[in-house]
């Protein structure tokens, strides 16, 4: 029998949402780009775009705590929780990378993840990739 982690979801996205992070990651292609996804676990209604205080932004990235903690006060305001975030990758790939994985913990999470020709969506789940990531299904909406 497969358990809740074995259901590989479907989540929904704007086109105006993913152009947007498209567009962030592509502003500086020799940094991790990275900011806040929020909504539930099967709609992303809106982002934050966050600075990257990673020591070496190239191959690493860390959300600004200020922003954290501000958009996470901001969403149990307006019950919109933050459900993950997103990240580029200089390198080109749309998969985690074994950083990712250290980085990461089972808690469910969302991790979109952009590489120079697609971005990937993926969930921390505590097994398949790295040991920790499952791939979701995204659904590009229109707007």
């Amino acid at each position: 029998m497969a358990s809740d982690k074995d259901v590989v979801m479907a989540v929904k996205l704007s086109r105006s949402l993913y152009d947007r992070i498209i567009c962030l990651a592509r502003a500086e292609p020799e940094h991790e780009v990275c900011g806040l996804l929020l909504g539930n676990l099967t709609h992303i209604t809106d982002i934050r775009p966050a600075p990257n205080v990673a020591e070496d932004a190239s191959v690493r990235f860390e959300i600004d705590p200020a922003i954290l903690l501000a958009t996470h006060r901001e969403a149990r305001a307006n019950r919109t929780p933050v459900v993950g975030h997103y990240h580029s990758h200089p390198n080109g790939s749309s998969a985690p990378s074994v950083a990712d994985g250290a980085d990461a913990g089972a808690d469910g999470l969302l991790w979109l993840i952009v590489g120079h020709d697609d971005a990937r969506l993926w969930r921390a789940v505590g097994q398949g990739l790295h040991n920790c990531f499952q791939t979701e299904d995204l659904i590009l909406l229109p707007g």
